[in-house]
Formats: C-alpha cells, structure tokens, sequence
C-alpha cells in the first residue's frame, strides 16, 4: 500500500552497481530501510544527490508490514537546503548531527515529537543567517528530552552535574565523571535558552570542547551501544 511520509535521510549504502540502500527516519513509520533501484545511474528518477544525509524529504513509499526492505514510488527534497552544503561550518555541524542521530535513532515505530524536532532543528540550521557556534550542544540537551534522558534544572546549591545518573546535585559524586565550577553552570545555562537565543550565551572555545566531550559522555551512559562518535574532531576544526 502506498502512503505519504516525511522522511530524514540518515545514511545510504551501495547495493549493487546502481541501486542503493537508504535509511530514513521517518515520520509515520520510523527508522526504515529503503532499497533504491537505479539510483546510481546518471538520470535517475531518485538519484544519490537527493538521498545525502540530513535532506529533508517528502516521500511516497511502499510500506510492507514485518519486510526488513522497503521501497520507494516518489521522494523530493521539501524544503531544499539553501545554505548548509556551500557552508564549511554548517557542514561540518551537519556530519556530525547526523552521525549522532544514525546511532541514536533505532525505533522502527512512529514518534512524531521526536521526528518532529529533528526535522524542524535542520531546518533551522539551515535558515539562519548566522550559525552560533553552540548549535550542536544545544541540539544534542533537546534531542536527550526526546530520548528519555534530559536532565531537570538544578536546584538552589546543586553545583554539579552527575554525568552517569544524569542530575545536578550538591555533592561531589564518587567517580570522575562529573561537571563542576563554571562547566555546570554553561551546561545549565545551554538547558534554558532556544536556538534564537543562543547568540547570548558566551562559551570560550576550550570550554565549548570540553562541554561536547563530557556532554558525548552523558550520551555514552544513556544510550546503549552508542559507540565512539568520530565526526566531532572535525568539527573542532571547523569551529574555532
């Protein structure tokens, strides 16, 4: 049967000597797999150039209950990116934000608020005219609300943040893996402001890495088999 979805690609693998397999994320149906007939030849109806990842698509798709392969009638990119792939610093942000969700997103089962925020995050990179340099760890405490693991804002006197249990508290906890001092409050403050805001908040570069490294951590806790994420060293290049 045929249905219409909103989709974001995450990865797309060689097939066969023109046919491809994509992941999309995708709004009615979850993560899914989609084999792509075709889509190395030269003038195909659904080439590589519209399946690279983070394009947001709107799709036409054959959906089969328990296939491990779907397949695909009609995709566009809808809206087309204007500024991330002519962008160095939005690409960059761009790999690594997709790399981050191929791992994370696993749920082969509609969630529209998270698909929902996703999308409409991209599309916001994309939008602005000027990218803060904290996008990322800004998107990466929304996206934990999303998985089930966004910390509560601390209270009066919690001055750190307890990586592995995922709380502010008012005690050093018993293991290294701990945000104190200044760090718990950057991390704090990035908990209350929306992407608008971001261009008030004031992270020194050594701090904005040391924050994506111990906020990767906090992934590595709370989402099984995440694994190394190898794009942010990019990244660190790309955003000084």
């Amino acid at each position: 049967m045929l249905h219409k979805t909103r989709g974001i690609v995450l990865k797309t693998t060689n097939y066969s000597e023109t046919s491809v397999v994509v992941q999309v994320f995708t709004e009615r149906f979850g993560l899914q797999s989609y084999l792509v007939n075709g889509a190395r030849k030269p003038k195909a109806k659904i080439g590589t150039t519209l399946l690279q990842p983070l394009h947001l698509l709107d799709m036409v798709v054959y959906q089969r209950a328990n296939a491990s392969l779907q397949r695909i009638s009609e995709a566009r990119q809808k809206p087309p990116f204007q500024t991330i792939p002519y962008d160095v610093a939005k690409r960059a942000v761009a790999l690594f934000l997709n790399e981050v969700l191929y791992k994370c997103l696993r749920q082969q089962s509609a969630d529209e608020p998270l698909f929902n925020y996703v999308f409409n995050a991209v599309s916001w990179l994309d939008s602005t005219d000027r990218m803060s340099p904290n996008f990322h760890l800004l998107f990466l405490l929304k996206l934990s609300r999303y998985l089930g693991f966004h910390p509560a804002s601390p209270k009066p006197g919690q001055r750190f943040f307890d990586l592995k249990d995922g709380v502010f508290c008012g005690q050093l906890p018993a293991h290294p893996l701990v945000l104190s001092g200044p760090h718990t409050t950057q991390f704090a403050n990035l908990l209350t402001v929306s992407f608008d805001q971001l261009d008030t908040l004031r992270l020194p570069l050594a701090d904005r890495r040391f924050l994506l490294g111990r906020i990767l951590a906090f992934y590595q806790f709370h989402v099984d088999h995440l694994g190394e994420i190898k794009s942010h060293e990019v990244l660190e290049a790309v955003l000084d």
